[in-house]
């Protein structure tokens, strides 16, 4: 086991709710290797935040101990933020300002000297693609020039772990991909951590590892390999005439439990190949479409939260057949 770059033992943050409080975070505990890019994945409500608030020294925990860098994040918090680079969801940049204006702001804050801030703003500018657009204000900018430039201003002082709490949130498809060129160019290019959290799945198999975090609780952690080889089944989506009878007649007929989910009735099987053909002949529902699919992250977050991610986006979903499976 390497170096860790963040290193958590019972982490706990509970906040005063009438006469019972409410543990946000409850006792996690976790580390990051030094270099590793760190995926943190979970529900709205799940902690996520909270998590990455106390890591970045903004909230206090009320139990346990995190250490980011090697230094404690409530004794030792001015040396923790002097190390750490933070991209927050919500933009912050000031759009009056040019882009090397932006960084040469945060250079100052940081105690660069100008040789150093000339350097480093040059550096980060040409590592997100800016370089010809540091003269020009930012309202100008695209909403992934933003997203790119704030990633630079992360940069600029030579972090040794990067938090980014969902970086490509509402960018469109092609400027969330360019982004994570830039992260996988720092991975294999730099020594920083990078620690992440994000809602879109496809993103989180960049990660080295990975934690789903529900409730409060980190409910498991490993590669993204590891944790689809966990799951162990095909998932099975179905669109039919009557959804509510399908989902009955699929316990009562094949002794499956299913459950709704994005809109289709979803169900995990060992083979879905032989599965397939049962439903069409047992199950006396009409059925519109049905897509069997390998394991994937989305069915490794279904499994351990018992919702999809964009289940849990929106109310509370129903029950699922793949919960408890852990």
């Amino acid at each position: 086991m390497g170096e860790a770059a963040i290193e958590v033992v019972g982490l706990t943050k509970r906040y005063p709710s009438g006469g019972t409080p409410v543990d946000a975070v409850r006792g996690i505990d976790l580390r990051v290797e030094a270099g590793q890019t760190y995926g943190f994945l979970g529900p709205n409500g799940a902690g996520k935040s909270t998590t990455i608030e106390m890591l970045c020294t903004i909230r206090n925990p009320t139990a346990g101990t995190a250490r980011v860098a090697g230094y404690d994040v409530v004794r030792q918090r001015d040396q923790v933020r002097r190390r750490i680079g933070l991209v927050f969801q919500q933009q912050t940049l000031d759009l009056q300002l040019t882009a090397e204006q932006n960084l040469r702001f945060h250079a100052e804050l940081y105690g660069l000297s100008r040789a150093d801030a000339d350097r480093r703003i040059g550096e980060v500018l040409e590592m997100v693609a800016l370089a010809d657009r540091r003269g020009d204000q930012v309202q100008r900018f695209s909403g992934g020039m933003r997203r790119r430039l704030e990633i630079a201003r992360g940069l600029v002082h030579a972090p040794q772990v990067l938090f980014l709490d969902e970086p490509t949130i509402g960018l469109d498809p092609q400027t969330r991909a360019a982004i994570w060129d830039h992260l996988q160019w720092l991975r294999e290019n730099t020594s920083i951590t990078v620690f992440v959290t994000t809602h879109y799945m496809d993103e989180a198999e960049h990660c080295d590892r990975i934690a789903i975090m529900d409730h409060g609780e980190i409910v498991v952690e490993d590669t993204p390999e590891a944790l689809k080889s966990r799951v162990g089944t095909d998932r099975i989506a179905l669109r039919t005439d009557d959804d509510e009878l399908a989902i009955t007649r699929v316990r009562e007929r094949l002794g499956i439990e299913a459950g709704m989910h994005e809109g289709q009735v979803t169900l995990a099987v060992a083979d879905g190949a032989q599965v397939v053909p049962r439903l069409f002949t047992e199950l006396g529902v009409g059925i519109r479409s049905v897509t069997v699919t390998r394991p994937s992250l989305d069915d490794v977050f279904l499994t351990y939260t018992g919702r999809t991610i964009r289940d849990s986006e929106g109310p509370q979903a129903p029950s699922s057949p793949f919960a408890g499976r852990r």
